[in-house]
């Protein structure tokens, strides 16, 4: 019999050693918990029969808090006390798991996901920024949104600007004759006066580029009834024309008095639909020039070219509170709460069941998992910018790796001792 208890003990400095190994192994591992061999002996036959050896009672895993290590990365974190982030692997069902690693990210399709690309679980904010109720039922997959707010497409353009009354007029210059008569042509500089650039939107917020371009038709210096200018509205490469159908398009015609004061148009003109290359839907845009437009012996000069347009503003950054808390910064510096970390706490975390990479799923001896946000009863709190290392002290480790060596080879000498007293025995009967 010395023989098995000898190799029961054999078994167990074995498994002793693979687990020390083990936590040594994972000493660099974010979220690691290391685990400790709990051996009991095994019941003798009677009181006057000796102990058969040892058996394994199980592994124990350690959820005690590993040491913090500083990142510079929001989307790493760190939970300060109790609790695990809550993960799955798929955007519908599919199994839960559950991991201190914090070191999360967004994927290709703008996910928040941990290191194995699994989805972290977050409570919902809806449009005011509450938080929903926390349980894993309403939890879900994160979606970082590209934009917010609702976009406008521009309908309105005010314009004021000073128009130069010494300005000349583009048919009159040399460059054109008989033989190449004057048609105004953007991309000819010699056919306009001035020219001004803004941008517009479509209905889906979207930027596009336009030009208005200035050319003076009529000067009453120079023996012309009235001090006349065209305005050309460029949306893209398309322009936009006063009357619908016209071929070429119909500018607006700006007439001033001796005064230069603007008396026509009097108010807003408006376009015919214009569908520039990129927008996602045609542009209706009525230009208004105001009473500030003038004619005047100065340099040309805008004072305003506003438009009612709104794009949508593009997200810039998001930021973790240590409640949990996601929000988003967008362009226009606005702000979105767009949910919070889920985390989850065990009655005995120990029994819950590795499933490698610094992930768990529960068990029978775990219990249910109880849910909730960082900072309330039960939970710790977040930390973003750190990581959580593993919970290993290299040192003990070391000293219990060593004592594990000298139990295996105590009980290797005993099966030695054992051998050779059999052997004596046996070259008694001989």
């Amino acid at each position: 019999m010395s023989f098995y208890t000898s190799l029961s003990g054999l078994r167990g400095a074995q498994t002793d050693l693979s687990t020390i190994s083990n936590n040594i192994a994972n000493v660099g591992s974010y979220g690691f918990k290391r685990s400790r061999t709990e051996f009991g002996d095994i019941m003798p036959a009677s009181s006057k029969t000796a102990g058969q050896g040892v058996r394994l009672k199980g592994i124990q895993q350690q959820f005690t808090q590993g040491g913090f290590e500083a990142s510079a990365r929001e989307l790493d974190l760190a939970i300060s006390g109790s609790g695990f982030f809550v993960t799955r692997n798929s955007l519908e069902g599919g199994p839960t798991y559950f991991t201190r690693n914090g070191s999360l990210s967004i994927d290709a399709d703008r996910y928040l996901t941990d290191s194995n690309g699994a989805y972290v679980q977050v409570m919902p904010a809806d449009a005011n920024g509450n938080i929903a109720s926390a349980s894993l039922g309403s939890a879900s997959a994160l979606q970082l949104p590209l934009t917010s707010g609702t976009p406008r497409a521009t309908s309105l353009m005010n314009v004021s600007a000073t128009l130069p009354s010494t300005a000349d007029k583009p048919a009159d210059r040399p460059v054109y004759s008989a033989s190449n008569p004057y048609a105004f042509d953007r991309l000819d500089p010699n056919s306009y006066n001035y020219s001004q650039q803004t941008t517009v939107y479509d209905s889906e917020g979207s930027a596009i580029p336009a030009m208005l371009y200035f050319v003076r038709t009529g000067s009453v210096a120079d023996g012309d009834a009235a001090d006349t200018w065209e305005a050309h509205l460029f949306v893209g490469n398309e322009e936009a024309s006063t009357v619908t159908g016209s071929t070429p398009a119909t500018p607006i015609e700006l007439t001033f008095d001796a005064s230069g004061a603007l008396t026509s148009p009097s108010g807003a003109t408006a376009f015919g639909d214009v569908f520039p290359t990129g927008a996602s839907a045609p542009l209706a845009i009525s230009l208004d020039f105001g009473t500030a437009t003038t004619q005047e012996t100065a340099s040309f000069s805008v004072g305003a070219f506003e438009q009612d347009g709104i794009a949508s503003a593009r997200l810039n950054d998001i930021s973790i509170g240590d409640d949990g808390s996601i929000t988003a910064t967008f362009s226009d510096g606005s702000t979105q709460v767009l949910g919070q970390l889920l985390l989850a706490n065990f009655a005995n975390p120990s029994g819950l069941r590795q499933q490698g990479d610094g992930r768990w799923t529960v068990t029978g001896e775990s219990g249910q998992a109880q849910v909730g946000a960082a900072g309330g009863e039960g939970f710790g709190r977040i930390q973003s910018g750190t990581l959580e290392r593993a919970n290993v002290d290299i040192t003990d480790e070391l000293v219990s790796l060593i004592s594990a060596q000298r139990n295996f080879q105590a009980n290797a000498k005993a099966i030695e001792t054992a051998n050779a007293m059999t052997q004596s025995i046996m070259n008694l009967r001989s």
